[in-house]
């Protein structure tokens, strides 16, 4: 389980579209973004590199601030 801190998101459509960019990552499990805490839970495999992370969320025009464990 990752918590990922994201930076730019104003609203419900932002915090889905960020949501579908983590899904098709290949080896995540399940994704939760909250627009309130400006944060994704995401649980993945071990297959799953940070980068993989943060490139999904700047294809969708967001910032990753940091990853905790």
């Amino acid at each position: 389980m990752k918590k990922l801190f994201i930076e730019g998101m104003h609203c419900a459509s932002c915090a889905s579209n960020i949501e579908r960019s983590l899904k098709k990552i290949k080896g995540v499990k399940s994704v939760n973004v909250s627009l309130m805490t400006r944060k994704a839970i995401v649980d993945v495999d071990s297959t799953v590199k940070d980068d993989d992370l943060k490139k999904a969320i700047s294809r969708t025009g967001y910032k990753l601030i940091k990853i905790e464990e």
